[in-house]
């Protein structure tokens, strides 16, 4: 976790976190790369100056956007690491017009990402917000509450990649149906239960929860926009764990206000962090956590050392792992 301060050994890596974890650290440090620190959430600009300074043959992004400013700012710049799998903060354009790989640490926070949207859901599903702040302010709502039972809700996933996959193998462990949306994901669906696969107006008529787990591209912005949240069940919940704009806040919030939906589970937004006088914080309705899903001790730790390991192997002269390997076909519109 401690930054280098002073270049000793032959490279350097920036990381855009003021942390890392300290076996990732570690293995850098045994090959030969020193690790620096930028602020989360640190204005590009910052971002671009530390990066020129430092001339990093590296980077490994955790929170904050790296723009073209960045990625030109190092002409020793050989690689780009995610510390996680969520390509949408990095200028995918920018760095393969200087044939820089952006690489991803695959499955690293899957099963994390998994749990936290099933906290999210069960949590809505079981209203437990609401009732926790009525008995804390006094009153007792116990002989007019009737809860909804977990066993047959139905679970609509949009998107079935690993994550979405080990949301299944929960959501059906518990008692749920779980449908399935993903064009991309054809023969894992078949897998699991072809009987569930359904186009996307069909899932979000008939899911109970609606929980995404698809990527931020110019294809999936506002994924979720107002004509297709009026598909939606009155009694019926969304739940994002992947990227904020997935989901048109404007169209989210005039749902919730109007109670075409029951409720909403947000761990990312449009924009991060945001702002403190936002619309979605007058809703009753919904629960939010910081885009914390995927950062556990175990998941951590992966992200980390496997974002390490990328770095480490291509600064070797190694091509970048394929499967890993973000393209342009992920790039999120602006």
């Amino acid at each position: 976790m401690t930054d280098s301060h002073v270049a000793t050994r032959g490279r350097r890596v920036l990381v855009t976190h003021d942390r890392l974890a300290d076996g990732a650290i570690h293995l850098l440090n045994a090959h030969d790369v020193d690790v620096f620190f930028s602020p989360a959430y640190a204005p590009t600009e910052f971002v671009a100056q530390r990066v020129a300074e430092l001339q990093v043959d590296a980077l490994i992004v955790r929170q904050g956007r790296v723009d073209e400013a960045v990625i030109a700012a190092s002409s020793r710049l050989q690689v780009i690491a995610k510390h996680g799998v969520g390509v949408d903060n990095i200028d995918l354009h920018a760095a393969a017009a200087r044939n820089i790989p952006v690489i991803r640490a695959m499955g690293s926070n899957s099963r994390a990402v998994a749990e936290h949207t099933i906290a999210l859901a069960l949590t809505l599903l079981k209203d437990i917000p609401r009732l926790d702040q009525a008995v804390k302010s006094g009153e007792w709502p116990k002989p007019t509450f009737l809860g909804r039972d977990i066993i047959g809700t139905v679970m609509g996933l949009v998107g079935f990649g690993s994550i979405g996959q080990q949301v299944a193998g929960i959501a059906t462990g518990l008692g749920m149906t779980v449908i399935m949306h993903d064009p991309h994901a054809q023969r894992e669906i078949a897998q699991f239960d072809k009987s569930g696969d359904r186009d996307l107006d069909s899932l979000l008529g008939e899911a109970d929860i609606v929980s995404l787990h698809c990527p931020l591209t110019s294809a999936t912005r506002n994924l979720l926009d107002e004509r297709r949240l009026r598909l939606m069940k009155p009694t019926s919940f969304v739940v994002n764990t992947a990227r904020g704009g997935l989901i048109s806040e404007p169209a989210l919030c005039a749902a919730l206000l109007e109670g075409r939906i029951a409720g909403a589970g947000l761990d990312s937004f449009a924009l991060e962090p945001p702002a403190k006088d936002s619309p979605l914080w007058t809703l009753p309705n919904l629960i939010t956590t910081p885009h914390i899903a995927g950062v556990t001790q175990g998941s951590a730790g992966a992200m980390a050392e496997i974002a390490a390991q990328h770095v480490i192997s291509v600064l070797d002269g190694n091509a970048p792992d394929s499967r890993s390997l973000a393209r342009l076909t992920e790039l999120a519109a602006e």
